[in-house]
């Protein structure tokens, strides 16, 4: 991959590698909702460039749009950024360039933005307090005047990311010290923000006041006496991959800092409720991973054991829809008795640039990932599990499929509640037009998708399985449309000289 300079950055130049004109085409995208992005952070291991990207690898499925690594070495702040896998990206040569003992990293899929080699994490500035890089997973609300009002006060905004608006406030504040105007700036703004950022000398995590996205911290113990190791990330199987102890996860509103005085802590944010992201338990977060201190295989299983109490139906075999469904599969089969078997087989190797044939080709993207096992499905009823529906497309051609190979009934399971509204914290939601829960019945969604019978586990049975209440309470937005936060008005988180000039 020949690499590209980018320009756009006072200071030391970002370095961006892979083809610029080689975007990411979503030609088979399936109907689900997608991931958000991952963040990582290390500080204290001499080979930082290499944990991160190790860590960003276990982090993929969060994002495969772009991915990028900043890298500080207590002088510079190196940044590399390109379109695409983050085994394309980062090689042993690309690596090589960039030194230091910490940094930051993200593996992004755009939820706001345009999906550009721009629009890559880590975004870095130079401002007026110092030369920052910024990843982030999440997405703010309603600041779209904020960007306007900030650049008639002179900012120069290098993207369309609102991911950027907070380096911009940050540079905007009125606090003299950075770690003051950091917390200045994210008290300030309202939405879904798990970020991690890089100075020359020093790393910052912190999550908003709802905790939305999850971030945990993580610790690899020192070896001949040199000190411990901390590591963020947004889900701890990042952590087993580099040998990291989880330690705690990041608390809603909590600014932590990392330098060579140790690691300290403060809260920015107001009492709000917590409103954590549920969908991260059904669907975004890898099943070896703990999310919001709960295990996110132990929430999946149970979410098919309640499925089964809920709408158990005489049948053969219980096939799950793989990947997402297979963990939720295995608990409906332990609850209903009924014998668990991959009737559908998936393509892992289907690449990004694969050429379809005509569209005249029907379901023809849904084939090319499933394969059915006709020897099992041929004869028998078959629940099919899967963890939600959508626009209920690509839930239509997968009951095909398995009729198709010779199924004589297919029920269909969903291991969540119907969804009828988007997400406005960092997930890619369809509009709800385009929700087929939101406009149709469940019998509606049925007939459409062609299916025998179709049941969605009940909000109060997903809210038990992941363990609402206590120390956890969930957003569940996209099942109630009751959203956690209110639209802000952009005067009430400029600085008064900025709202004034305008």
């Amino acid at each position: 991959m020949k690499p590209l300079m980018f320009e756009g950055i006072p200071g030391e130049a970002d370095r961006i590698v892979g083809n610029v004109a080689e975007v990411a085409p979503r030609c088979m995208e399936d109907d689900k909702l997608r991931e958000e992005c991952g963040v990582m952070a290390i500080y204290g291991h001499p080979d930082s460039a290499r944990m991160i990207y190790q860590g960003l690898y276990a982090l993929q499925h969060r994002g495969q749009e772009s991915a990028g690594i900043a890298t500080a070495d207590g002088n510079t702040l190196s940044n590399i950024k390109g379109m695409g896998l983050v085994s394309e990206i980062f090689t042993d040569d690309v690596l090589a360039k960039l030194p230091g003992a910490m940094g930051i990293g993200h593996t992004r899929y755009s939820t706001t933005g345009d999906s550009a080699l721009l629009n890559a994490q880590p975004i870095r500035v130079e401002s007026t307090k110092g030369l920052i890089a910024i990843a982030h997973n999440g997405n703010l609300v309603n600041l779209g005047t904020a960007r306007e009002k900030l650049e008639r006060d002179g900012a120069i905004f290098q993207t369309t990311s609102d991911s950027e608006i907070i380096v911009q406030l940050i540079a905007h504040s009125r606090e003299t010290t950075l770690v003051d105007a950091i917390a200045d700036s994210l008290s300030k703004v309202e939405g879904a923000f798990s970020i991690v950022m890089a100075t020359r000398d020093r790393i910052f995590a912190a999550r908003d006041p709802h905790g939305f996205r999850p971030l945990s911290m993580g610790r690899i113990p020192g070896t001949n006496g040199q000190p411990d190791t901390i590591v963020f990330a947004s889900e701890t199987c990042a952590f087993d991959l580099l040998r990291a102890k989880y330690e705690r996860d990041v608390k809603p509103g909590e600014l932590i800092m990392v330098s060579g005085d140790g690691v300290t802590s403060r809260h920015f944010g107001g009492k709000v409720t917590q409103a954590s992201c549920i969908f991260e338990h059904v669907y975004f977060a890898r099943p070896d991973s703990m999310i919001y201190g709960r295990w996110v295989q132990e929430s999946r299983e149970e979410m098919g054991r309640q499925l089964a109490r809920e709408s158990a139906v005489p049948a053969d075999l219980v096939v799950p829809v793989p990947d997402s469904g297979v963990t939720a599969a295995i608990g409906y089969s332990a609850e209903s008795g009924i014998p668990f078997r991959f009737g559908l087989i998936r393509n892992h190797y289907v690449g990004r640039t694969f050429i379809e044939p005509e569209q005249r080709v029907r379901d023809f993207g849904v084939r090319l990932k499933l394969n059915p096992v006709r020897n099992l499905l041929a004869g028998r009823r078959i629940v099919l599990i899967d963890d939600s529906i959508i626009r209920g497309t690509t839930s239509r051609k997968i009951v095909r499929m398995v009729r198709a190979a010779g199924a004589t009934e297919v029920h269909l399971r969903i291991s969540c509640p119907p969804t009828i509204s988007p997400c406005f914290y960092g997930v890619d939601t369809p509009r709800k037009r385009e929700l087929i829960a939101a406009n149709q019945s469940i019998e509606e969604v049925r007939k459409f998708i062609e299916a025998d019978s179709l049941s969605y586990l009940s909000l109060d049975g997903l809210k038990k399985c992941c363990g609402d209440g206590g120390e956890n309470s969930y957003c569940t937005a996209c099942y109630t449309g009751v959203y956690p936060t209110q639209w802000v008005d952009v005067e009430e988180i400029l600085p008064a000289t900025i709202a004034k000039s305008s």
